[in-house]
């Protein structure tokens, strides 16, 4: 089979948590254009973008939902089973970011931020996996990790949003462990700095945008649609051979 054959994703249904803006929407719009039908989950409305992917011709469909509450999301995972009939690819992205210093930070900003960006990471995958396990070609997750997994940035105070990618980075490398039996693949992306609403370069004070910027030797923030093509090759059989990987994206940052 081609190259071209290999990184279509046709006839596929994706879920994408945390899809309703910024990466998750960006991703799941590029997905959709490969191919894939799509399955968004988020707290939020969501229908800019099943709009959006209604317009590449694809099948969308939005499922308020949230990640934090493994019930919830097991019977979310059910509702998107009946409605599509098959579930073959997770973009698990959903997450928060919170700056706070370590001994200032309150147990209820430290639980939020690994309830969300790490447990909730568990709880989608595990949902995922069951109805991947009873397909005949397994199935394909990528989580959302990210550089602060691997490095620590400077000069913001962030140890809980660190720890949380950090764990997703290695628990991403334990399940795809475990499930390779099954057929499933289990990778992870880890961007750098990317602007969304969230992470607006223009309300950065000067030593951040020093820091930020002078230490990426691309000397800019990346955009949400320069992840979409990480995660289509790790979901799409191109990445056939691959599972346990952890594909930075972040302009060289942590080359330096």
């Amino acid at each position: 089979m081609n190259l071209k054959n290999q990184m279509h994703l046709d006839g596929r249904l994706t879920v994408v948590t945390g899809g309703a803006m910024g990466i998750g929407y960006a991703v799941a719009l590029g997905l959709a254009q490969l191919g894939s039908d799509i399955a968004i989950i988020d707290i939020v409305d969501a229908d800019d973008v099943v709009n959006a992917i209604e317009s590449e011709g694809r099948k969308a469909k939005a499922y308020l939902c949230d990640v934090v509450d493994p019930t919830a999301v097991e019977n979310t995972f059910a509702e998107i089973l009946k409605e599509f009939g098959h579930i073959d690819c997770l973009f698990n992205n959903a997450g928060v970011f919170q700056r706070a210093a370590a001994e200032e930070m309150s147990y209820e900003e430290w639980r939020r931020v690994l309830s969300i960006d790490l447990d909730s990471v568990f709880y989608v995958a595990q949902a995922a996996a069951k109805i991947m396990m009873n397909n005949e070609n397994g199935g394909s997750i990528v989580n959302t990790g990210s550089m602060s997994g691997v490095i620590v940035n400077i000069p913001q105070c962030q140890s809980a949003y660190n720890t949380a990618k950090a764990g997703v980075i290695h628990m991403t490398k334990s399940l795809a462990v475990e499930w390779a039996k099954f057929g499933i693949r289990v990778n992870c992306i880890s961007p750098g700095y990317i602007h969304t609403l969230k992470v607006d370069p223009s309300k950065l004070s000067d030593v951040e945008r020093g820091f930020w910027f002078g230490n990426t030797p691309m000397s800019r923030m990346g955009n949400p649609e320069e992840l979409a093509g990480a995660v289509a090759y790790l979901l799409s059989s191109a990445a056939s051979f691959t599972t346990g990987a952890n594909l930075v994206v972040d302009g060289g940052y942590t080359c330096v």
